[in-house]
């Protein structure tokens, strides 16, 4: 009977070590290519192109296209939004700097760039996947969709857009004045220089 046992759960064992691999080898290669910001944002864009023209070519899966548009938008709302909203410091007293004595702080995102740029990978490769199951193609007439979701975009993003002038943050960090580190001396010589 203890033989039955050691053979069922031996498969159980190499699968898990096998979920166990691929996983480190996964979180390795996500690890190596979190620096690697443009690289990662083309691979998105041709994994977005090859749903996009997959969708093209099927006429169909217009539902998971536009579920897709709006989890993106929601991703996208994340990214520009603060992490601490200025709307519910006011109500406990704090609020962000007005004047140049006031205290710096820097804008951080509520979705940092890694996990949008992450979620919306997923997401791509989630809705390419679904379409390959007749089941998701539901019809529809595609055009309602498209401009329900433009006007969902219009006013979401003027929302957003009106709560970055009211508190005055930019979410982007391009044309903000960059200030270098410490400089060493050029006097002192490096340490391994001897006189």
């Amino acid at each position: 009977m203890e033989g039955l046992g050691g053979d069922a759960a031996s498969p159980m064992a190499s699968l898990a070590k096998w979920k166990t691999e691929f996983s480190r080898a996964f979180q390795f290669y996500l690890d190596k290519s979190t620096p690697l910001l443009v690289h990662r944002w083309i691979g998105t864009l041709a994994v977005a192109a090859i749903y996009v023209l997959r969708v093209y070519y099927l006429a169909g899966f217009y539902v998971i296209s536009y579920g897709l548009g709006i989890y993106i938008l929601n991703l996208l709302i994340g990214f520009l939004s603060p992490k601490v909203d200025p709307e519910l410091e006011a109500l406990d007293g704090a609020s962000l700097p007005t004047k140049e004595s006031d205290e710096f702080r820097p804008f951080i995102r509520r979705l940092p760039e890694f996990k949008f740029w992450y979620a919306i990978t997923k997401a791509f490769i989630v809705a390419f996947l679904m379409t390959f199951f007749s089941l998701f193609d539901v019809p529809v007439f595609w055009p309602i969709l498209l401009c329900y979701w433009i006007v969902l975009f219009a006013l979401t993003m003027k929302r957003q857009i009106m709560h970055m002038i009211k508190y005055k943050y930019v979410p982007f960090s391009f044309g903000k004045q960059k200030y270098g580190g410490r400089k060493t001396p050029a006097a002192g010589g490096s340490p391994n220089h001897r006189g």
